[in-house]
Formats: structure tokens, C-alpha cells, sequence
């Protein structure tokens, strides 16, 4: 750039008398080159990624795509519930061990978390989730789930498969790695909260960042969708119990009979939304009105939140530097066309969002839609639940460049060695 400014100067400095067209036209041509300069001194995260450009063509690579649907399907085929996924854990350690990739193990019972790059500082953080529904397949194709009552009807066998696929991309550029990538295998997000007992391990104390994604089955291949702020909302469980002799309903929960009326009934639901602030108030509301109304008519009333047997979730809340980051790497990618960045929230709850309590967090959704496939086949927590599996590549890749430029614009000066040591605890 000196070399650059210094030509220019020459160039539209007279060294005699310069007619003033000519000065003219050196200006103009002082001005196009100021103009390209900027644009390429407006837009150095995009050059940070040159690096990493080829990373979907390497998910899409035959190698890596067949061995990614393999591990899909080997997962859907024996699906585990949350805490259970023993064989899960167990097939995510083989191949991490194929891989040469070191890992901890066990991490909230069941979970893997791996290392990949330098070992030192910045740290960071990608995602997948590994448990199971308790639920019956009723689609019948060659890789049908063989555990009845129990199905991959969330995707979470596709996220374990694009993550791996992200850990071998990354594993082969490791020299590339400026830091750490640690990778998350955790167990028990359906109503669970694995996360909470992942953090709570301490294992990603020093983490800066951590990424993850979710499959879509409405949303076409190649397409991406997120946004800044709340994306998904806090979700959590009430039961109550009403006890008294005002109460006349005769069979809610609380009697077996139509004609004898009851000691106590109990209700219970759900309560959602995407403030944290507004979230913590509906709680607070959802006693003291039950409490309340039971005390008008003389009864008592207790309220529990059953966190004791599955956590409320926090909303999930993404954090602005990462959502600009995220759509810098997705549209270098993808194309801008390819790239929702103001996607509507989604009432859903997930347990990413005890990882953003704790750091910056940023949650995505990858499309894995098939064309031919019937409405009620496309929707999450179905027992028709079919996803595209081309759209893999996709999260693998966004996966492995995230996290990749991550590192190189968050790298830090690594430590001298006298002081070096291979974090693998951090």
C-alpha cells in the first residue's frame, strides 16, 4: 500500500507546468485507484476466508460426502434417547480416533469433546447433539430405525455426521488453524438440557465463540437462515396443585369418578417466549396468579417448574459480532441469494441457549429440503420425518469455515516455549 500511495502521489504531482485537462485526468485516474483501494480495505474478513473457500467443495467431494450419509445413517438406524446414546459416543470416538483428533471423554455421561489446531488460545466452539426421540418411525426405507418406540426425528443423527465431516475437513488444514477448535458432541437436548451439564463440567471455560446448527426440512438445499438477536424461545414446564372443597370440577386430572368430587386437581403446561426479562416475568406471573385465584375461592394452591426434572431453557439469543461474521463466511460461501439473515423467530426451544449464558453464542438453520416429499413428511418431531441428505455438505462446511476464520481473526500471539503446553483440558 506505501508502494501504492507513493505511485499515485507521483502520479498526480507535476513536476513541470501540467495543463489543466491533464490534471484532470490524472485526479480521475487518482480517484479510481483511492476507489478500489477502499473497496479492498473495506472488506478484509472476506480475504481472511480465501483460505477456507474451498471447504464445501471438499463436504461435496465423494470421500467425504458417502462417508458423511454412512455415519447419518448408521446413527438413524440405532437411535438412542438423551444419556443414553452410549453407542453413539462410542462411534464418534472411533472415528475421531481414525482421525487422530484427541478428545475428553466421558463429558456429561455420554458426551465427546474434541480439540483440533494448536492447542493455545483463541478457543472455539462447535456443536451437535446426539440424542434420540421416543417415538415410532413409520417411514419405511432401507435405514428405518431398528429400536422400537425410538427415532432420529429432530435430525440430531444429521448434525453428528456434518460435524465429524466438519472435524476431517478441519483436521486436514490443521496447520492452517490459528488457535483452537473445540468440538462439542453433547448428549440429551430434547428436554434434557445436556448443554447445562456440559457447561456446568467446566470443560469450555476458556472458549470465546461456539457455533451450532439445526437441519431444516422446509428450507431448500443450499439455503441458510438466522438473524440477530432472539432467534428461538425460552421455553418451560408448570404443574399445579390445587387442593380445597370450593373445587366442583369433577375429574381433571384430580378424580375417577364423574360424581365424587376430588380432593385436589392438578394442571399443567407450557410457557414461551423470546425475552429472557419477559420470560423470568411470566414465571413469576404464571404462581402468583394460580396461587391467587386459588386463594378467592378458599383453596391452596402449589406451583412447580419441574426444573428438577427437566431445566427450562433460556431463549436463544444470537450475539450481533457473531450473526455479521456468520453472514460474511454464508454468503462468501452460498451467495447472498442464498442467505436469509432476518428469519422470523421460531417458537421452538433449544438448549444452546445455557451456552450463551455463558459466551457468545450463534445458532443456524441449514436447509435439507426435499422437493418430493409430502407436507407432513417435512416437519421436526414427526414419525415421517425425511430429510435431504445433500444439503450435508452444506452444514459441514459452514461448520468448519465459522469456526476456521473464527480463529484467524480472533488469533492471538501464541506463547513462547518455555511457556508452551498442549491444552487439551480448557
Amino acid at each position: 500500500l506505501r508502494t501504492t500511495y507513493s505511485s499515485i502521489i507521483n502520479l498526480c504531482t507535476p513536476k513541470q507546468t501540467m495543463s489543466c485537462s491533464s490534471f484532470k485526468f490524472n485526479t480521475f485516474q487518482f480517484c479510481i485507484i483511492i476507489f478500489i483501494l477502499h473497496v479492498f480495505a473495506a472488506t478484509p474478513i472476506l480475504s481472511d476466508n480465501s483460505s477456507f473457500n474451498n471447504f464445501l467443495d471438499i463436504a461435496k467431494s465423494p470421500e467425504v460426502f458417502y462417508w458423511m450419509v454412512s455415519i447419518r445413517r448408521k446413527l438413524h438406524e440405532n437411535p438412542e434417547l438423551g444419556y443414553q446414546e452410549f453407542e453413539t459416543s462410542k462411534l464418534i470416538r472411533s472415528e475421531l480416533d481414525k482421525m487422530g483428533i484427541p478428545y475428553k471423554h466421558p463429558v456429561a455421561i455420554t458426551g465427546v469433546i474434541g480439540f483440533i489446531g494448536t492447542g493455545f488460545s483463541p478457543f472455539v466452539a462447535i456443536r451437535a447433539v446426539m440424542d434420540a426421540l421416543p417415538m415410532q418411525e413409520m417411514v419405511e426405507w432401507e435405514h428405518k430405525s431398528k429400536v422400537d418406540g425410538k427415532m432420529h426425528a429432530c435430525g440430531h443423527d444429521a448434525h453428528v455426521a456434518m460435524l465429524l465431516a466438519a472435524a476431517k475437513i478441519l483436521k486436514h488444514h490443521e496447520k492452517e488453524i490459528q488457535g483452537t477448535v473445540v468440538l462439542v458432541f453433547q448428549p440429551a437436548e430434547e428436554g434434557s438440557g445436556g448443554s447445562k451439564k456440559i457447561v456446568e463440567s467446566g470443560v469450555l471455560e476458556n472458549v470465546t465463540a461456539i457455533f451450532g446448527l439445526h437441519v431444516v426440512p422446509e428450507l431448500p438445499i443450499g439455503e441458510v437462515a438466522s438473524r440477530s438477536g432472539p432467534l428461538l424461545a425460552g421455553s418451560g414446564r408448570f404443574e399445579a396443585k390445587i387442593s380445597g372443597k370450593v373445587v366442583t370440577v369433577a375429574k381433571f386430572q384430580g378424580g375417577s369418578a364423574f360424581n365424587v368430587i376430588p380432593d385436589y386437581v392438578t394442571i399443567g403446561g407450557t410457557y414461551r417466549d423470546f425475552s429472557k426479562q419477559s420470560f423470568n416475568h411470566l414465571r413469576q406471573r404464571i404462581e402468583q396468579i394460580i396461587v391467587g385465584q386459588a386463594a378467592v375461592h378458599r383453596c391452596n394452591a402449589t406451583v412447580d417448574f419441574l426444573d428438577e426434572v427437566k431445566p427450562s431453557y433460556p431463549p436463544t439469543i444470537n450475539d450481533g459480532d457473531l450473526h455479521e461474521h456468520f453472514v460474511n463466511v454464508a454468503v462468501n460461501m452460498l451467495g447472498v441469494s442464498k442467505v436469509n439473515s432476518a428469519v422470523t423467530p421460531y417458537i421452538a426451544a433449544e438448549d444452546f441457549a445455557f451456552y450463551q449464558e455463558i459466551m457468545p453464542g450463534y445458532f443456524f438453520m441449514v436447509g435439507v429440503k426435499n422437493a418430493k416429499h409430502k407436507p407432513s413428511e417435512s416437519f421436526l418431531h414427526s414419525p415421517y420425518l425425511q430429510i435431504n441428505e445433500d444439503g450435508f455438505p452444506y452444514g459441514a462446511a459452514l461448520h468448519a469455515s465459522l469456526a476456521a476464520s473464527y480463529l484467524q481473526k480472533h488469533q492471538q500471539n501464541r506463547p513462547g516455549a518455555a511457556d508452551s503446553k498442549y491444552h487439551d483440558e480448557i
